[in-house]
């Protein structure tokens, strides 16, 4: 691919016999595309987009002539304001030089500086009509159209114009071990590189050594633009403030560690007003380099399921290396702030990692004894505090200076919740043919009731719940779980449950303790050798408050169908089945969530007690998250 002219000065596309400097073929696709539309939008796409990638000469020649013109059009003042009707003069000694330096292409005669100057209008309008083009959503999101259309083409453009702080190393000084400079992006070069002046530059670029009655209307406006977001910033930053008072700003400086430290934690401040920031690589300022109190939970296990405890560690690590008693007090010799420990910056406060350390070793004292409870273990795995066990360490400390880890066991047995692919299968007992997601259900409910944590099923309807749970009861039977299992349905759906159980299930006893399969008297006088003849007894909600035997009995697997009926955790039906005894206990609906997520708490109240908190404590936390989902209005 090649740029050619015409006789008449058209510029044009044409494909060479040869393919030595052939290009990959996404970008001779777009760039094809943009000559279609014409020579303007074609040449404006080749020094606008197409940065860094090696060109044929001759297309090489048309991004030199667009990169020039790319380069005027972000130097303008009031660019965002005034594309519309800019007039952006070309300039003849440049333009004179590229006409003298043109490359062998097809036509080469043909080009001369009116020609070039015809083709510099032709990019201006190119350059109008993509801007005009920009929808009106995403100069809402950038900032403006031409933001939104510089951006679209190159990310680079972005910079043009903007003043940017870099911080870096100077290891050669050990008082004043970084060093501070303030520099301005004055252009993008042919290669996608952003082209940085010292700030100190500006003044002289725009304003020079006359007096302030001989400058420029327009080098003032591109001056006061350009630092705008430095004063805007300064308005934040008190040190930022005393640079630019002193006019230190426009000069490089040697910073201690504590003015480093100031400068990194103000990054969210001087971006948020415009500017720029270089830093080190080891500075995440989501994440900064510290030291943490690494916690490890369930690195072996005591029992099973809800009686599961799980062993504790406290230990102080960087980077997940445990740091040693003797780096330890180094770092309480140190000042806060920045300080270099194995060679390298890293950000401490004393006081707040003293305090959180104070804290999990009080969780660690508490939990000595027996060890932490499952469900405690996997609270704090989501980062929840425990209530009973916190201390004066704030909770956002908590969360910033320490990290709670899965041990093998416990992560083994997530691993095993995760990813349900491996697992018995219930066939051929069970009679039935298992869709693949409906297999994987089985699994999990199985791994979740050998675990004894119980959980929620919450296919949509006629996905297969019922079908899944007998494949459930059946691996348990096949593994020896005498049972009984306890299955609490709608009266409406029992003769349903009866009917898939005959069908798919035979080989489960079945006892059916409702008035429409036997009488009420009969059922009420049921014996302990009565229930134990049977692997799944099916009942309906409002039988559990009629037969007391129901709550006297331990069922081994109890499972409650359309379970949103347990929604309201003050209801009377509610009290009445949580009141059940089981080893682990199931809720299938199609609905976990109807009106509120309070009726999230009270299902798994009944699933796993503890496990969500208290009912105030998660009202708080649903009430919060409906607040942010609504703009911050509950």
């Amino acid at each position: 691919m090649e740029l050619a002219l015409s006789p008449a000065g058209r510029l044009y596309l044409e494909e060479p016999s040869s393919e030595v400097d052939a290009l990959p073929p996404a970008a001779a696709e777009r760039i094809r595309a943009a000559f279609a539309r014409g020579a303007g939008p074609g040449l404006l796409h080749l020094g606008a987009a197409e940065l860094g990638i090696a060109l044929p000469a001759s297309l090489a020649f048309g991004r030199e002539l667009a990169h020039l013109f790319m380069a005027r059009l972000t130097a303008t003042p009031q660019l965002a304001e005034q594309w519309a009707t800019l007039d952006l003069p070309a300039p003849p000694p440049e333009l004179e030089a590229l006409a003298a330096a043109v490359p062998p292409l097809t036509g080469a005669e043909y080009l001369d500086l009116a020609l070039l100057q015809a083709l510099w209008q032709d990019l201006l309008v190119a350059a109008r009509q993509a801007i005009a083009a920009v929808q009106s959503e995403e100069a809402e999101e950038t900032g403006g159209k031409v933001k939104a259309w510089l951006l679209s083409q190159h990310a680079s453009w972005n910079l043009v114009g903007r003043v940017c702080f870099h911080l870096a190393e100077n290891k050669n000084d050990e008082r004043a071990p970084f060093a501070f400079m303030a520099t301005y992006a004055t252009h993008v070069a042919r290669d996608a590189r952003v082209q940085h002046q010292p700030l100190g530059r500006a003044l002289q670029a725009h304003a020079g050594v006359q007096v302030a009655a001989q400058v420029g209307d327009q080098n003032r406006e591109m001056l006061l633009k350009l630092l705008l977001p430095v004063h805007t910033a300064a308005e934040q930053c008190p040190w930022l403030r005393t640079l630019v008072d002193a006019g230190d700003v426009f000069h490089p400086l040697a910073w201690s560690p504590a003015q480093a430290h100031q400068f990194l934690r103000d990054i969210p401040a001087l971006e948020s007003a415009g500017l720029v920031v270089r830093i080190p690589d080891w500075w995440k300022p989501r994440q900064p380099p510290r030291p943490q109190v690494q916690v490890h939970v369930g690195e072996k296990a005591a029992g099973l399921g809800l009686q599961t405890l799980l062993d504790f560690r406290v230990e102080l690590s960087l980077d997940g290396q445990t740091l040693s008693a003797q780096e330890w007090q180094q770092l309480l010799a140190s000042g806060d702030g920045l300080v270099r420990l194995k060679g390298r910056w890293i950000e401490l406060d004393r006081d707040k990692l003293g305090a959180v350390l104070a804290h999990w070793k009080e969780v660690q004292r508490s939990a000595s004894e027996d060890g932490l409870s499952f469900f405690d273990g996997m609270r704090l795995l989501a980062g929840a505090r425990l209530g009973k066990l916190a201390t004066d360490a704030p909770e956002q400390a908590t969360a910033e200076w320490s990290q709670v880890l899965p041990g093998q066991w416990l992560r083994q047995t997530l691993a095993q919740l995760h990813d349900a692919h491996e697992g018995p299968d219930p066939n051929p007992e069970l009679q039935a043919q298992l869709r693949p997601y409906q297999a994987m259900g089985v699994r999990w409910l199985w791994t979740l009731s050998r675990l004894g944590l119980g959980g929620c099923l919450a296919d949509d309807m006629g996905l297969g719940k019922t079908v899944q749970v007998l494949g459930l009861l059946t691996l348990a039977k096949r593994e020896g779980d005498a049972g009984p299992h306890l299955l609490v349905v709608p009266a409406s759906l029992i003769a349903n449950w009866q009917a898939e159980m005959a069908r798919f299930a035979p080989h489960l006893r079945l006892l059916i303790a409702h008035p429409s399969a036997a009488p009420a008297k009969t059922l009420a006088l049921l014996s302990k050798q009565q229930l134990a003849a049977a692997d799944v007894v099916l009942t309906s909600y409002a039988s559990v408050a009629r037969w007391p035997w129901l709550k006297q009995q331990r069922w081994s697997v109890l499972v409650l169908d359309e379970a949103q009926a347990i929604k309201n955790p003050g209801a009377q039906q509610t009290r009445n089945v949580k009141a059940l005894h089981s080893r682990v206990r199931f809720a299938l609906t199609g609905t976990p969530v109807e009106n509120r997520l309070g009726d999230l708490w009270s299902l798994f109240d009944f699933i796993c007690p503890g496990l969500l908190g208290s009912a105030a404590t998660f009202s708080r936390f649903a009430r919060q998250l409906e607040a942010d989902e609504n703009g911050g209005y509950a």
